[in-house]
């Protein structure tokens, strides 16, 4: 008998490399309405600040103590850092969680998931491409509110530095740097609710449980990070560090904050990541 496998027949001209190319996946998610849906909520955003302070008024005409709420409407630069500042805890958990989580359970929901692996389309780049896009669509919802919000606030507070609420100014043109360094590592951070999400996305068939597994389960880390009784524990929470970013916005930077927090983060991630890829690749695809 002989030991060597008998070669298998591939038709000719396919390449695994070649199946559901990330361009042709990047359309069909860009053209979701849920994808739209959102860009229009983050877009709104600044707009509906800039109309809930000229009714109220300044912010900082209430209260005694300066908070980065007091300064935004400085200038643009402040106006944007607001934004940042009052989504990142919540609002921009969201996108993350339903382009990550809804990519692949909502295929599975659909019924057409099988018929992917049927092209045939390799699992693993499958999960790849799903996996990219869902990553770069997060990314470019980090990046259209912070780029509306500078230009709305531009337009309505004026182009100039960013005014610390501790005192001093940053040079309008180094702010725009650092608040550039302030998406990148909210996108960071938020690589925790994204390997939440898209493991999530490979156990089920319903997107909404894998969206809202992934935003529950963040939930849950920020309330036991406020658990003060957790004393040093608290420093292996990924929602411990997501606010070390304010670090890069004072006039002379810190950044161990920010380094242990890009350390927590990755690490959960890429362990999720990797349960992701590991569950698809012995599942049963049958819807």
């Amino acid at each position: 008998m002989s030991t060597l496998a008998e070669p298998v027949e591939v038709a000719s001209g396919y390449r695994a490399g070649r199946t559901l190319p990330l361009r042709v996946e990047l359309v069909r998610q860009l053209k979701r309405r849920r994808t739209l849906v959102m860009g229009g909520i983050l877009a709104a955003l600044p707009f509906i600040l800039v109309a809930a302070f000229a009714i109220g008024g300044t912010p900082g005409e209430r209260n005694g103590q300066v908070t980065l709420m007091d300064t935004a409407t400085s200038s643009g630069a402040n106006f944007a850092a607001v934004n940042l500042f009052v989504s990142a805890g919540f609002l921009l958990v969201v996108p993350v969680a339903l382009f990550c989580g809804d990519t692949v359970a909502s295929e599975a929901s659909w019924s057409s998931l099988r018929y992917l692996l049927a092209a045939p389309v390799p699992r693993a780049r499958l999960l790849w491409s799903k996996l990219v896009v869902g990553l770069s669509l997060s990314l470019g919802a980090m990046v259209l509110l912070p780029l509306v919000a500078l230009a709305v606030g531009t337009a309505a507070y004026g182009w100039g530095p960013l005014e610390l609420p501790t005192g001093g100014t940053i040079g309008a043109g180094t702010a725009a740097q650092r608040l550039l360094v302030v998406v990148a590592y909210i996108f960071v951070s938020q690589l925790v609710t994204a390997g939440l999400a898209f493991w999530l996305s490979t156990k089920t068939d319903a997107p909404l449980g894998a969206v809202g597994g992934a935003v529950g389960l963040t939930i849950v880390g920020n309330v036991l990070d406020a658990v003060t009784a957790l004393g040093h524990w608290r420093d292996f929470l990924p929602a411990h560090w997501q606010f070390a970013w304010a670090d890069a916005v004072q006039p002379h930077p810190e950044w161990s904050g920010m380094i242990q927090g890009t350390a927590v983060s990755v690490t959960y991630a890429i362990v999720l990541f990797a349960l992701a890829f590991r569950g698809f690749a012995r599942k049963d695809i049958v819807s």
